[in-house]
C-alpha cells in the first residue's frame, strides 16, 4: 500500500523506522533480530537506506530487503533512492527492478558524495538534483514518493530561504510526503513547518529523530549532516560519555520527551533512526503509545 495513503488512514499517527543494508555477518545478525522485534509494533512504514556511491550488488541489497520486508514480516517498506554514480539509464533500470519486486514507495534523495568525495558532482548522463529524480518518477512509474527536508537548513544550501523554495519545487514535483533531516530543539521543526505552510508546501512533515546511544557516533553524525546538537544536552550525554548504559538510558528519555512534544503539537508522526538495532525505539514507540500524547493536537 502507498505511504501517503497508510499516512492518511491512520487511527494514530504515523510511526516508522529507518534501516541500512548490512555488510557483514554480525550486521544481518543485528537486522534480523531488529526487524523481529521491530515488526512486532506494527509501524506504518520502514525504510531502507541506499548507499552512496555503492556496487550494483549493494544497491540491489536495498531491493531485496524491502521486498523481503514486505513479504515476511508484513511491512510496508519503501526503498531510499539516490542519484548517485548513475546514470538516467541506470536509474530506469533500478527503477523496474523495484517495481517488479512489487514495492510500491521510494524516497527519491541526490544523495551524497560517494567516499573520499567532499564535491558532489552529477555522473556524466545523469541527473543533478533530486527534484529531477522526483520528476523522472512521477512520469514514468506508479510509486508512492517521498522526499528529504532540512529543518536546519541542507548543509550545502545557501540560506533557509533558498532550501525552502527548492523544497516546493519537489513538492510540486511529485513528492507526497517529507521525512525531516535529525534534529534535537523542536522549536526548529516548529518553525520550519510554519515556514513551509506559508510557502504552500501542505504535504506531511514527519519529524525524524535520532535515539542517542552511543557519544562519539553522535557528534560524528551531526558534524557531518550540520545538526545542531544544543549546548545543555551535550553537556549531559558528555557526563556519561564513559558509561554507555547512562547515555542510552537518557538518550531514550530525551527522545521519548522530544517526541511526546512533537505528537501533542500535531506532528503527524515519527521517523526514527533506528542503526538497526530495536532496543531504544521499542522503549520510546511503547511509552508513546501508552501516553497517547496526539489526542487532542491541532495537525501542524
Amino acid at each position: 500500500m502507498r505511504i501517503d495513503e497508510r499516512i492518511a488512514a491512520g487511527d494514530e499517527p504515523s510511526f516508522s523506522f529507518e534501516f541500512f543494508p548490512p555488510k557483514t555477518d554480525e550486521g544481518e545478525r543485528n537486522l534480523g533480530r531488529a526487524l523481529a522485534e521491530l515488526s512486532r509494533l506494527k509501524p506504518t512504514f520502514v525504510s531502507v537506506t541506499y548507499g552512496a556511491g555503492g556496487s550494483t550488488t549493494q544497491k540491489r541489497k536495498t531491493i531485496d530487503i524491502v521486498a523481503d520486508l514486505k513479504r515476511n514480516y508484513g511491512m510496508e517498506a519503501m526503498a531510499h533512492f539516490t542519484c548517485v554514480d548513475a546514470t538516467v539509464a541506470e536509474l530506469r533500470g533500478m527503477l523496474d527492478t523495484m517495481r517488479d519486486a512489487g514495492i510500491e514507495n521510494v524516497l527519491a534523495l541526490r544523495g551524497d558524495p560517494p567516499a573520499g568525495q567532499t564535491e558532489w558532482t552529477a555522473t556524466e548522463g545523469g541527473l543533478r538534483y533530486s527534484r529531477e529524480l522526483i520528476e523522472l518518477i512521477r512520469e514514468e512509474y506508479d510509486f508512492a514518493i517521498g522526499a528529504a527536508c532540512f529543518p536546519e537548513v541542507h548543509i550545502h544550501a545557501a540560506d533557509a530561504e533558498s532550501d525552502l523554495r527548492y523544497l516546493k519545487e519537489k513538492v510540486d514535483a511529485g513528492a507526497r510526503f517529507l521525512i525531516t533531516q535529525l534534529f534535537f530543539d523542536n522549536q526548529a521543526y516548529y518553525d520550519f513547518v510554519a515556514r513551509a505552510r506559508d510557502l504552500g508546501i501542505d504535504v506531511p512533515i514527519i519529524p525524524g529523530i535520532w535515539p542517542i546511544t552511543n557519544v562519539a557516533q553522535i557528534k560524528r553524525v551531526t558534524e557531518m549532516c550540520g545538526a545542531n546538537l544544543p549546548g545543555p544536552m551535550a553537556r549531559e550525554f558528555e557526563l556519561r560519555s564513559d558509561d554507555p548504559g547512562a547515555v542510552a538510558d537518557l538518550g531514550v528519555a530525551y527522545a521519548t520527551l522530544q517526541s511526546a512534544d512533537l505528537l501533542a503539537n500535531g506532528a503527524p508522526g515519527i521517523h526514527f533512526y533506528t542503526l538497526n538495532r530495536s532496543p531504544a525505539t521499542r522503549a520510546i514507540l511503547s511509552a508513546l503509545r501508552l501516553m497517547a500524547p496526539w489526542r487532542g493536537a491541532v495537525p501542524a
